[in-house]
């Protein structure tokens, strides 16, 4: 069943969701990316056993979304991480910082019990799909 307004973001250059879940949803201005692990989309598998490594594709697969939706890296106003064992969260957040090397977007962290396929890390996002004043679309990595 398809909302009024709801548009569903799905992208190859992004993991296949392995639930009952779209991989992003647009909203008004806004778009939600669902809870991203580290899988690589080309193999469906852990990209990496480290929460770094982790951390990266996650990242990466969140920019490809959100690129699809018509937002990038620069436009998230906030992201949740969810970490197995918070003595990863150095690790992690060196490599989230890389993403974000000039204005970060609001961030929470939350130590879990477990998570699918025994990722130690999975992030969600949320961004804005208009141009904001001094926000470029890309963001991140070289993007402004």
């Amino acid at each position: 069943m398809q909302e009024t307004g709801k548009v569903i973001v799905q992208t190859d250059a992004a993991p296949v969701p392995i639930g009952p879940y779209s991989q992003a949803v647009k909203a008004g201005d806004l778009v939600f990316v669902a809870g991203q692990l580290g899988i690589d989309p080309a193999s469906g598998e852990l990209a990496a056993a480290d929460a770094a490594g982790q951390t990266r594709r996650i990242m990466e697969n969140i920019q490809a979304i959100l690129e699809m939706a018509g937002s990038g890296l620069g436009r998230i106003v906030k992201t949740t991480i969810f970490v197995v064992d918070l003595r990863d969260f150095g690790e992690i957040n060196k490599v989230y910082a890389e993403f974000f090397p000039f204005e970060q977007p609001a961030r929470s962290t939350v130590q879990v019990a477990a998570l699918p396929m025994g990722g130690r890390v999975e992030i969600e996002a949320v961004a804005v799909l208009t141009q904001s004043a001094g926000v470029p679309a890309g963001g991140g990595l070289g993007g402004y």
